[in-house]
């Protein structure tokens, strides 16, 4: 594996294994600077979201990098106003003009919203058959919403994207995909902003081991787990640190570890709960 590795998504598309998120990024320069790092360290899969208001810059980073188009795996997210309102076709049609693409890799359903989720779904599905998103997908899905997806969708989300770290694994939900050919990918692998993964003493103890920092730890646990992760910074150190990822293998012993620190609840954002969303 390497830092180009991919997984091939339930329609035979390729997602590259590891990719920035810029969820939190400030549109401007701190977006425009992150994604161009990335870029520059080797990343070839940016993740975005409308709702993220940074869609321009990542779109300015990705045109001013001079980067072949078909290099780059680019995702962007449908928000829940658009599925309440019914301008779910209008928003993406904004989110390709503000990324300045033709097409996206990806296009998600970014959260379950009853009562519109099978609507949006739809929507989706014509997009990806006009060729605009190579893969649609979903984030933030629990099984319930899954089950009910799949009753009237035609085509089977390619991804889901879920918080998901060695806090809060998820296995059960994982697996759950896993079985439905629905690829998962990680969003806040690294704990997210307020949380105290990556100073957790069994972590530390096996990242002196391999010589690796904790996050870089946390990272190879997501792909040996076979995990699509999209860790997020704005630090050009980290982001090129966040790339040394397969000059190592952690062991069973290893895995095993990072696995039993899981406390199956979910900790940050706290009531950011599909079940129970408040915001």
């Amino acid at each position: 594996m390497n830092l180009h590795s991919s997984k091939t998504l339930n329609n035979g598309v390729k997602i590259p294994f590891l990719g920035l998120g810029v969820f939190q990024c400030n549109d401007g320069d701190e977006t425009f600077n992150a994604v161009r790092w990335a870029i520059e360290a080797g990343y070839r899969h940016i993740d975005t979201a409308a709702a993220y208001g940074n869609e321009k810059s990542v779109g300015q980073a990705i045109h001013d990098s001079g980067i072949n188009r078909d290099e780059l795996f680019v995702t962007t997210k449908l928000w829940k106003e658009d599925m309440l309102q019914g301008t779910q076709m209008k928003a993406f049609e904004k989110s390709l003009k503000l990324l300045q693409l033709n097409y996206v890799d990806l296009y998600l359903i970014h959260w379950p919203v009853p009562g519109k989720t099978l609507e949006s779904w739809k929507v989706l599905e014509d997009i990806f058959k006009s060729g605009r998103a190579r893969a649609i997908g979903v984030s933030n899905f629990v099984q319930r919403h899954l089950d009910f997806l799949l009753q009237d969708a035609k085509i089977v989300p390619a991804v889901n994207q879920i918080q998901c770290h060695p806090y809060f694994t998820q296995q059960p939900l994982v697996a759950y995909c896993e079985k439905l050919g629905i690829a998962c990918e990680a969003w806040s692998p690294l704990g997210g902003t307020g949380g105290n993964l990556l100073d957790d003493l069994v972590l530390k103890k096996i990242a002196e081991k391999h010589a690796k920092s904790v996050a870089q730890i946390v990272l190879g646990w997501d792909l040996q787990r076979g995990t699509i992760t999209i860790p997020k910074s704005t630090h050009q150190k980290r982001i090129i640190a966040n790339t040394d990822l397969y000059t190592f293998k952690l062991s069973k012993d290893d895995m095993k570890a990072i696995n039993e620190r899981n406390q199956d609840t979910r900790p940050y954002p706290i009531g950011w709960d599909p079940d129970h969303i408040d915001f």
